[in-house]
């Protein structure tokens, strides 16, 4: 396996206009692949972003028949790069989607598909209220795949406070994790940074965690800042502006072997029970 790869993470700005969408999320990637980027990540709903109560369901479509990750899969086959594809809206019945991530070779070919399992059903303290749960049927398996420059581990947004999936991903091989995310305002400005580049140096692996950003439609917006994280929590690039762009790095991946050769926190793992005392 090659041990370096340059990677780009695509900072977006969607509409619920699809058709806009990916006709710039197209150039960005074009872009990013001109600048040499061999691996390449989208956000969350790389299709189209919609208002807190806006019905994402009429705009979700089955994966045979889905224009965007046609194009995606078309986009990796003809600039020959792999494309993770951070997440677009997948009908599987009348009242239900899946928030499924996708990764593409650049020979076109889907290697791996993940759909979200943790639902962002929260009420935070501005007053804003998500129900992703009841449009969304959550998923039941982690995944990773194998890639030319090491295994990767996909997750999507919430996720990423959910310690347990990337210890078990970096278990199961994984050097590298995708985050596509599109975080609210309040929850970026807390907790954001803290927890990529925690999920980077507590398994010793590198973060692409690409986001929407600025104003959508409505009322909407998406706390952007883009990051590529190293194995050990450094920010090796992010996004500065609250507008759609490209930020990119090189990873190389023997970084890692060195990391859990150095902090061997995985192979530290117990197994234990809790004991309450006291009550």
């Amino acid at each position: 396996m090659a041990e370096r790869v340059k990677v780009s993470c695509i900072q977006l700005n969607n509409s619920p206009d699809r058709d806009k969408n990916l006709y710039v999320s197209a150039d960005l990637v074009r872009e990013a692949a001109g600048r040499g980027a061999q691996l390449i990540c989208t956000p969350e709903y790389s299709c189209l972003m919609r208002d807190i109560g806006g019905d994402r369901l009429s705009f979700a479509t089955d994966e045979a028949g889905h224009p965007v990750l046609k194009a995606y899969v078309a986009l990796a086959k003809e600039l020959g790069v792999w494309i993770s594809l951070g997440s677009i809206s997948i009908k599987i019945s009348s009242d239900k989607m899946h928030n499924r991530s996708f990764l593409i070779s650049d020979k076109g070919d889907i290697v791996a598909r993940y759909n979200k399992i943790h639902l962002f059903d929260v009420d935070l303290p501005n007053g804003q209220s998500f129900r992703e749960s009841k449009v969304v049927e959550p998923g039941d398996k982690a995944v990773v795949a194998r890639t030319p420059w090491g295994v990767v581990g996909m997750t999507i947004c919430y996720d990423v406070r959910f310690a347990y999936l990337y210890r078990a991903l970096a278990h199961a091989g994984a050097k590298i994790f995708t985050v596509p995310s599109a975080f609210s305002i309040p929850t970026g400005q807390a907790h954001w940074e803290i927890f990529v580049r925690t999920r980077a140096a507590e398994t010793g692996s590198f973060v692409l965690a690409a986001g929407q950003c600025g104003l959508h439609e409505g009322s909407r917006r998406t706390w952007g800042h883009s990051m590529i994280v190293g194995p050990w929590g450094n920010i090796m690039a992010q996004a500065e502006k609250d507008e759609p762009g490209i930020i990119s790095a090189t990873l190389d991946l023997d970084a890692v072997d060195k990391y859990r050769e150095g902090i061997p926190a995985l192979k530290h793992d117990r197994t234990y029970t809790v004991e309450k005392q006291g009550f």
